[in-house]
C-alpha cells in the first residue's frame, strides 16, 4: 500500500487528534481543528455545528469521554483543498462507521463535515465498501 498524499496524511493526523479524549475535552484544541462552518450528523441523528459540539464536549457536566479506537481508516484527496476520510470507531462496545470531509483553510486542514452511523457486530464480517453502489468503481 502506498503512502497517503500529504493532504490525506494531514487529515488523518487531525482526525486522530480529534479521537483523543484530552483534545475532545479542550475547547481551544477543538476550535483549532474544526472549520468555522463545521457541521456534523452524529450517530444519534442529531445535527451539530461548531459551537454546539464544542459546548457539549467541554461542558462541566459532560461525561468523561472514553477512548475511541479507529480502524480501517482510508482517505482520498477529492481536489486540492478537500479530503474525504472513512473509518470505523469503537468506544465502550459501541461501533460507528464514520465519514469526514477536511477542507484546507488559511490556518491549515480543518474538519468541515462529519457523519457517524452506528453498526452492529454483524457488520464486521464484511468490508462495507466492497458491496456498495461504488464497488469495483
Amino acid at each position: 500500500m502506498s503512502e497517503p498524499s500529504p493532504a490525506v496524511a494531514a487529515a488523518i493526523e487531525g482526525e486522530l487528534r480529534l479521537l483523543d479524549p484530552a483534545v475532545r475535552a479542550c475547547a481551544g484544541l477543538l476550535a483549532e481543528l474544526l472549520h468555522p462552518e463545521f457541521q456534523e450528523i452524529g450517530s444519534s441523528g442529531r445535527l451539530w455545528n461548531r459551537e454546539t459540539i464544542i459546548a457539549s464536549l467541554t461542558a462541566e457536566d459532560a461525561p468523561l469521554p472514553g477512548p475511541l479506537t479507529a480502524s480501517r481508516m482510508r482517505g482520498a484527496q477529492l481536489c486540492p483543498d478537500l479530503v474525504h476520510l472513512t473509518f470505523d470507531t469503537e468506544s465502550k462496545g459501541l461501533r460507528s462507521h464514520r465519514s469526514s470531509l477536511w477542507r484546507l483553510a488559511p490556518e491549515g486542514w480543518r474538519l468541515y463535515f462529519h457523519q457517524a452511523t452506528p453498526f452492529s457486530d454483524d457488520s464486521l464480517t464484511r468490508d462495507p465498501l466492497s458491496d456498495g453502489p461504488f464497488a469495483g468503481a
